[in-house]
């Protein structure tokens, strides 16, 4: 995406200027919206069960009705209900994951890099050994043998999606440690957690922004795909991978099955990595100069 460079802007009108960043906020903006008040705005029970209308086309396609906007699905479930509970679902699961890994991946990363010695050494053999250990596979295998529920699919993605954030809390924290600030701060008898959690963490968070929106849009489609493979969010409850897999059965006779719940997560994955990606640019920037 082309950015806009403002004269005499800051990296906040930059920000603001870059057109995928707009995109992108505006396109989470709404599904984080849609999220909330999805008690509110579903025109119908996403649970309730109406066999009498099953399979009935959107409103814009022939048989369709303005009752049902994106029709029923095979057990006459409103799709629209249900895609805006899976708004819900997508959105839980992908800030949820992003906050367990970051603890873990931020603590473990900013640890290294501020002690060093051995403390680091362990760091990289954790952070090699968790990138030697397949995340689809070991989800897959955890999954399998510990049944499906919504809270196991956060833990899962959320202890396998910590190496991104170790790896540049690591780095970061290992160039900024020997920084003017960060030697007065020791220099006024600041102890260990007082310049880590004042002087450390507060300069790379713009670096682990960067990195949240990654593992977030990566957490989304894992538990779509999880979802899909009927490992991850159990029925009823309506997963877009969910709703896809279930659907996969009537896809060549009805299609918008397949297409309404498939497009909702491009389009959510699109805006999430449209922010990152705006981020990046700007932080890009920044360092250079």
């Amino acid at each position: 995406m082309s950015e806009v460079i403002l004269p005499g802007s800051g990296a906040g009108r930059r920000l603001l200027a870059n057109t995928g960043f707009l995109l992108g906020a505006l396109i989470v903006g709404a599904v984080l919206i849609v999220a909330i008040l999805a008690p509110w705005i579903s025109p119908h029970d996403p649970f309730a069960i109406d066999l009498t209308r099953r399979l009935v086309p959107p409103v814009f396609m022939e048989g369709g009705t303005p009752l049902n906007l994106l029709g029923t699905d095979q057990l006459g479930r409103d799709y629209l209900s249900r895609l805006i509970y899976g708004a819900r679902i997508s959105m839980v699961i992908g800030i949820s994951t992003v906050i367990v890994s970051g603890l873990i991946g931020t603590t473990i990363g900013v640890l290294g890099g501020f002690y060093g010695g051995r403390v680091d050494d362990a760091v990289m053999f954790a952070i090699t050994a968790r990138l030697s250990i397949p995340v689809v596979l070991v989800a897959l295998a955890v999954a399998g043998l510990m049944g499906t529920s919504f809270l196991l699919v956060i833990l899962i993605l959320g202890l396998l999606l910590w190496d991104r954030f170790a790896v540049v809390a690591r780095s970061t924290t290992m160039q900024l440690r020997n920084l003017d600030y960060v030697s007065a701060a020791w220099c006024a008898g600041s102890s260990h957690s007082s310049v880590l959690l004042k002087e450390i963490l507060p300069n790379i968070a713009t670096h682990l922004a960067v990195v949240a929106t990654l593992e977030m849009a990566l957490a989304i489609l894992l538990e779509a795909a999880l979802s899909f493979l009927g490992l991850g969010v159990p029925a009823p409850l309506p997963s877009w991978g969910l709703m896809i897999s279930e659907a996969k059965e009537y896809m060549f006779f009805t299609p918008w099955v397949i297409l309404v719940p498939g497009i909702a997560l491009f389009v959510l994955v699109l805006g999430v990595n449209l922010l990152g990606d705006a981020l990046r640019d700007m932080l890009g920037t920044d360092l250079n100069r």
